[in-house]
């Protein structure tokens, strides 16, 4: 299919990311474009977007589906565009030049998030807590 612009700014010509590409629960077959080992559990469109906006490129979110998922929630819609080139064709920022380079950047940078490692720690006391706390109301009625 030809283009309708060659303009490599034009939101139309932005690099497409999906998070199953660096989805460490997925296979091959089912869209993962990395390796398992490097790729992320459960990345979500708002993590890739915080990243990359951290790492001062141009990025839009938009609500659409991976072809591939088979599950239609909330939590698995989206996709992330972002702009590698400039419109003289020379790119944003010299670390990333393809692809994989966006992809293994992502994928490094999700478990760094405060989100990510506060999830991890302050859940689990969270839900005892929570769980102490419904035993107690039913003991009392």
């Amino acid at each position: 299919m030809a283009y309708l612009t060659t303009n490599p700014a034009d939101k139309e010509r932005f690099l497409c990311i999906y998070p199953a590409y660096i989805n460490s629960k997925k296979t091959l077959a089912e869209g993962r474009r990395i390796p398992t080992e490097k790729a992320v559990e459960n990345p979500t469109c708002a993590e890739i977007q915080g990243v990359l906006s951290a790492a001062g490129l141009n990025v839009h979110v938009e609500n659409s589906m991976y072809p591939r998922e088979w599950n239609r929630d909330v939590q698995f819609r989206g996709r992330v565009r972002v702009q590698l080139k400039m419109e003289d064709g020379s790119f944003c920022q010299d670390k990333f030049t393809s692809r994989k380079d966006v992809m293994f950047y992502v994928a490094e940078m999700i478990p760094k998030l405060k989100s990510r490692t506060q999830k991890s720690g302050g859940a689990e006391a969270g839900a005892q807590q929570g769980e102490g706390g419904k035993k107690g109301k039913k003991k009392k009625k």
